[in-house]
């Protein structure tokens, strides 16, 4: 994913998590917060609860493609981030993908396709 489209700085990360509005699924909870850009940006998180650095990285990268995929379909102007719940780790790709759609069509994002 590029760059701009990336949320990096942790003060960002708390700063949608404790001003911003949750969704929670079982597998992930998204925390969104509107910016005024004309995209949106995405941050992932990964606790050591989900696992060891092999699952946690498996499960971001996961995460991360489901999103690139889906970014098009999205509304611009939010910040978004996932955060996985361990209960992630045993997920396919297929359930991570369907998590991550019923939280941004709950949370109102899904916009029109480009």
């Amino acid at each position: 994913m590029e760059r701009k489209y990336r949320v990096r700085l942790s003060s960002d990360f708390r700063r949608i998590r404790r001003e911003g509005k949750s969704w929670a699924h079982r597998l992930v909870v998204l925390c969104v917060l509107h910016n005024d850009l004309e995209y949106s940006r995405f941050g992932f998180a990964v606790s050591k609860g989900v696992g060891n650095a092999v699952t946690r990285n498996r499960v971001r990268r996961r995460m991360r493609e489901v999103v690139r995929l889906q970014r098009d379909c999205m509304e611009g102007g939010w910040d978004m981030v996932f955060i996985a719940r361990p209960s992630i780790r045993q997920a396919t790709y297929a359930e991570i993908e369907s998590a991550i759609e019923d939280l941004v069509a709950r949370a109102g994002l899904r916009g029109a396709l480009n």
